[in-house]
């Protein structure tokens, strides 16, 4: 039984038709997800801060040195650049297979792979990234006196909010691509 836009049932519940999911859904929400984590990449990429610290004292003349916080310096961060670029690129070639090729894909089994693996993988893999960056992030906001490591976003303000503000906003691509992941497959299961 086909449900129009909503029914009555016999003991008065009403049931209510779920939209369809379109394809003008799914590109709406992939080039939100591209934004956020094409802004994660550049600004994680040209996240820099120098600053001159005083490290001792010797007499009255105090001794400065000058030091310089950047996103290669870490390998955590690094990999977050390369993630996000990488789920940049997916959601960009995803996209340019909609709006060109999409009626090339017409075996299921390919657009399996194109779909659902795909996407699957770049939510792997930026989850992957996003957590490594987190960890950097704390380790920098508040050290870690065990391993005698100093906390340095007490010194490097900027360069730590700049790495909050891409972590953020890598992490609203990867809500965006889970949500992307689950729609094209229930898209795809639907359409047989």
């Amino acid at each position: 039984m086909a449900l129009e836009n909503a029914q009555k049932l016999e003991d008065g519940t009403e049931l209510v038709a779920v939209r369809k999911v379109t394809d003008s859904t799914i590109v709406v929400l992939r080039v939100v997800a591209f934004l956020a984590t094409v802004s994660a990449t550049v600004v994680m990429a040209f996240n820099k801060e120098t600053k001159s610290i005083v490290v001792a004292t010797v007499g009255t003349t105090p001794i400065s040195v000058t030091l310089t916080a950047k996103f290669q310096h870490t390998p955590a961060n690094v990999y977050f650049v390369i993630a996000n670029g990488i789920a940049s690129f997916h959601n960009l070639f995803m996209m340019a297979v909609h709006f060109f090729g999409d009626h090339t894909f017409k075996d299921k089994g390919l657009q399996l792979v194109m779909v659902a693996i795909l996407d699957v993988m770049i939510v792997a893999l930026l989850s992957s990234g996003d957590g490594a960056a987190t960890f950097m992030a704390q380790l920098g906001k508040k050290g870690n006196s065990h391993a005698m490591w100093n906390k340095i976003c007490d010194k490097f303000e900027k360069f730590c909010d700049h790495a909050g503000g891409a972590i953020i906003a890598s992490y609203i691509g990867l809500l965006l691509l889970l949500v992307i992941t689950a729609l094209s497959i229930i898209k795809l299961l639907k359409r047989n």
